[in-house]
């Protein structure tokens, strides 16, 4: 009943934000409800100081079936966090989860999208606070992690909860349906229609986009009427902790069983994904990370939809352009964000090694990448500068592949180390280059492999066709987040077209200005396609919420 009393004061606050973003994702226009700039929000001063007084503390939600505490983050700036998260015993939490399910089905769609609406206010309220322990998991730079991991984070989420809800308005509530039988009575019946959710949907988190990456699918399964079990990377936790807080207390203040979001944070070393994964309760799973894991899951957990985001080799065709600063000074930022720890970085650069026709005169394949090489560094020579566009890098893995990376060819940028007066813990290196050629067998190993972090090649090839025709098989074989082109020329824009149409890769032509490859918008842009390798769903459309529901038919006679 408590929930029932709600439904009036929440549609008067967020039916009119549901119906904007409708009408979002029907023209693909520009629009958010989330302000991107730090000034905006009432937690501007005070954020920095919730997530200190969060340090060495046990992260308690009231959840039922805590066996034990753990956690182990260390900041990638240097500092240890030392929160404690409650460690689930699962055949105490996974039953409690699914007693929540009735009610929340019965809720009907509207409520749900209306209470997944509230939750995300009150996530936006708290924006600074999420800011600093997205930074301090992920090791993007305060801004990046202010804007990311607040405010475009929580669009993907409202994003996946207007799919939600359209998908499961298009069937009416209920009909009354009359077939004709001649001289005598019709046939009547009554039919009633709901939306019955899968099961208990498991989100599995990643380090570098927690919240980016954790909102979709979060908010597509709960918004289906499925509780959801959120286990996050284990170097990342507190950004997804803070979530399910805030989400629990608004289902409890709504009338219903807070039970319906909880965490599932992991001992070191335990693999409690895995565990997670097999389990019969669990209908739906949604997961960022590598190739390795999230084949495995495809392969393994037959009782889930599995939604998966893994590793793609992102590439960018360069043809000719007729605004080679700006072409430049594009792809130097797109390298130089979050030190290339974006999924939807680019890698390779295929260039003609017979060069490339610009406004600025013919420029050969060693001046093309010479000149990006310059861009990058002037980009980045200014320290200051540079910490706020890198961050840190993430983990000691990426430190490793990096320096790896460095004898697979000729170095056509060195990376370099840059201080961080402020976190003097951080690792921070600029992007390296490495030439290679497209024509040697040796060197394919290297540009056909996704190498996760500020590496990127400049592959020579022999032409433009041979570009398209590497970026083509690069898709098919390797999968693809992003793809880029550069051209003047029609015939090689079309071809890059329909390169991707065929491969289904998402691209961007020709980007001079300040948008970038490695970005997407919410409400018109797609991340991902789920039509090649590096991802079988795409955030956001229809496809990624459909499946998370079934819509169950009572019918009866008039």
């Amino acid at each position: 009943m408590a929930a029932v009393l709600t439904a009036v004061p929440l549609i008067e606050k967020h039916r009119e934000t549901l119906d904007k973003a409708l009408e979002a994702i029907r023209t693909r226009e520009y629009w958010s409800p989330y302000p991107e700039h730090p000034k905006a929000y009432a937690d501007a001063e005070t954020g920095k100081a919730a997530f200190d007084a969060l340090h060495g503390t046990r992260f308690d939600l009231g959840q039922p079936g805590t066996d034990g505490w753990t956690g182990c983050e260390v900041s990638p700036y240097g500092i240890e966090l030392g929160v404690e998260y409650p460690h689930p015993d699962v055949d105490a939490l996974l039953p409690a989860m699914r007693a929540a399910m009735p009610a929340w089905r019965e809720a009907g769609p509207e409520t749900r999208a209306l209470v997944c609406l509230e939750i995300l206010a009150r996530i936006n309220a708290r924006t600074t606070e999420m800011a600093h322990a997205v930074m301090h998991t992920s090791g993007q730079a305060f801004m990046m992690a202010f804007q990311a991991g607040g405010p475009h984070a929580q669009d993907r989420g409202l994003e996946a909860v207007t799919y939600a809800y359209a998908e499961q308005v298009r069937t009416p509530g209920a009909a009354e349906w009359t077939k004709p039988q001649g001289k005598r009575d019709p046939l009547v019946l009554r039919k009633a229609f709901t939306a019955v959710p899968r099961g208990v949907a498991l989100v599995i988190g990643c380090n570098t986009f927690p919240t980016w990456n954790g909102y979709p699918g979060l908010f597509a399964s709960l918004a289906t009427g499925n509780p959801v079990l959120v286990k996050p990377h284990p170097r990342a936790v507190l950004p997804l902790a803070l979530t399910v807080r805030i989400a629990r207390e608004v289902l409890a203040e709504t009338g219903f069983d807070p039970n319906l979001v909880c965490l599932a944070a992991e001992r070191p070393g335990e693999g409690l994904a895995k565990t997670l994964a097999l389990r019969p309760e669990i209908r739906i799973i949604d997961y960022t990370g590598s190739t390795a894991f999230g084949d495995w899951l495809e392969a393994n957990a037959r009782q889930a939809q599995v939604y998966t985001e893994k590793a793609g080799v992102n590439t960018v065709l360069i043809d000719s352009t007729d605004d080679y600063k700006g072409l430049l000074s594009n792809l130097a930022f797109s390298l130089s964000l979050y030190s290339g720890q974006m999924c939807t970085t680019p890698q390779n650069f295929l260039i003609p090694r017979d060069g490339v026709a610009t406004d600025a005169g013919h420029k050969s394949f060693d001046e093309v990448t010479a000149d990006l090489a310059a861009a990058v560094s002037g980009l980045l020579g200014d320290d200051a500068r540079a910490n706020a566009l890198l961050g840190a890098l993430v983990n000691p893995d990426v430190k490793a592949r990096l320096e790896a990376a460095a004898s697979l060819g000729e170095v056509a940028l060195a990376s370099r180390e840059v201080a961080n007066p402020e976190f003097p813990g951080a690792v921070v290196r600029t992007p390296l280059m490495v030439k290679l050629d497209g024509a040697k067998p040796d060197d394919e190993a290297a540009y056909m492999s996704e190498c996760f972090g500020p590496v990127s090649f400049a592959v020579a090839v022999d032409s433009t066709d041979d570009a398209l025709d590497l970026l083509r098989r690069t898709v098919r074989e390797k999968g693809a987040m992003t793809v880029g082109a550069y051209t003047t020329s029609p015939e090689v824009e079309r071809k890059a077209e329909e390169v991707c149409l065929e491969e289904a890769a998402q691209l961007s032509l020709n980007l001079t200005g300040g948008v970038y490859v490695n970005q997407t918008a919410a409400f018109s842009d797609f991340h991902g396609s789920g039509g090649n390798p590096a991802a079988n769903a795409a955030l956001c459309d229809g496809a990624f919420v459909a499946n998370r529901f079934r819509v169950i038919e009572v019918r009866r006679p008039a």
